[in-house]
């Protein structure tokens, strides 16, 4: 497997990039919009849950490493809240704007992170063929992941309780 588990995350995550510049496109309750939304949405929990199993599951049990999985998985959940919540706002309303645009930077600044900072660093503990296992992991899960994904609309208000 020529491209291992970081390149593989990084094709995911200009996918990510992409639906997120489609979704800032659409306008107002539209189906190109809840369309979009859902598959973002399903895309990034996928993502998260098998980015999990593969990679942060075992760079948990590296120390050096500890302190930028957890970050990362703890990113990780306030995202998916943040969808949650975007899947429970009205789509033709202003908030709904200002909520979808506070959840792509933060997710742009998560992948940016894991990109430039955690990937390098994470690689110096992992073997190349730790890369290609965390390769085939990734892969399973993430197609397993995404048929159960589910756009759950939960107000963060409603969240917190």
């Amino acid at each position: 497997m020529a491209d291992k588990i970081f390149d593989r995350l990084i094709e995911d995550h200009d996918k990510h990039r992409q639906l997120l510049k489609q979704i800032a496109e659409t306008h107002g309750d539209s189906e190109d919009r809840r369309a979009l939304l859902e598959t973002l949405t399903k895309e990034l929990k996928a993502h998260a849950a098998a980015e999990e199993m593969a990679l942060y599951s075992t760079t948990l049990r590296k120390p050096p490493t500890n302190d930028e999985t957890r970050h990362s998985v703890a990113e990780h959940h306030e995202i998916e809240e943040m969808l949650n919540d975007l899947a429970a706002t009205d789509m033709s309303s202003s908030a709904w704007l200002a909520k979808f645009d506070k959840l792509a930077h933060r997710y742009t600044h998560h992948i940016d992170e894991e990109e430039e900072e955690h990937f390098p660093d994470f690689g110096n503990y992992l073997t190349e063929a730790d890369k290609a296992h965390m390769r085939k992991i990734f892969d399973e899960h993430k197609a397993e992941e995404c048929e159960e994904a589910e756009v759950t609309p939960v107000a963060m208000a409603d969240a917190k309780e």
